[in-house]
């Protein structure tokens, strides 16, 4: 920061957000369980908005969401470093990369759980009234 100049830090700011947007790009470019995530992610929306939930419930569906996606950036993450550290096979490796994997799963898991606990019963109720 220049001269008490404040353009330093929002500039700073500015591309940070632009790393965190390239690096979603590269999660959406690279995992194909991404665009499962996504699909779902549009699919649960939707219908969420169709079947005006509270925003109690709009509140939990999000977190759920973010908790999913979260998962899914540190699993990314996490094989690209392991990769980069082991590149030949590894148990310890194979290990890190499991157990990511598998906090994803549970994540997932997870999520369809609260989704049916939130989205099944209105649902149901427009469907077979």
């Amino acid at each position: 920061m220049r001269n008490g100049s404040t353009a330093g830090p929002l500039r700073q700011r500015l591309h940070s957000f632009g790393y965190a947007l390239e690096g979603w790009w590269h999660v959406l470019r690279t995992q194909p369980n991404a665009w499962i995530h996504a699909t779902v992610s549009v699919i649960v929306f939707g219908l969420a908005f169709w079947l005006r939930l509270s925003r109690h419930e709009w509140a939990i569906l999000l977190l759920t969401t973010m908790l999913v996606w979260m998962a899914e950036f540190a699993n990314t993450a996490l094989e690209a470093v392991v990769d980069m550290a082991m590149p030949e096979y590894h148990p310890l490796a194979k290990t890190a990369k499991d157990v990511a994997a598998a906090a994803v799963l549970v994540g997932a898991l997870g999520a369809v759980v609260v989704g049916l606990l939130i989205l099944g019963p209105p649902l149901w109720q427009r469907l077979f009234p």
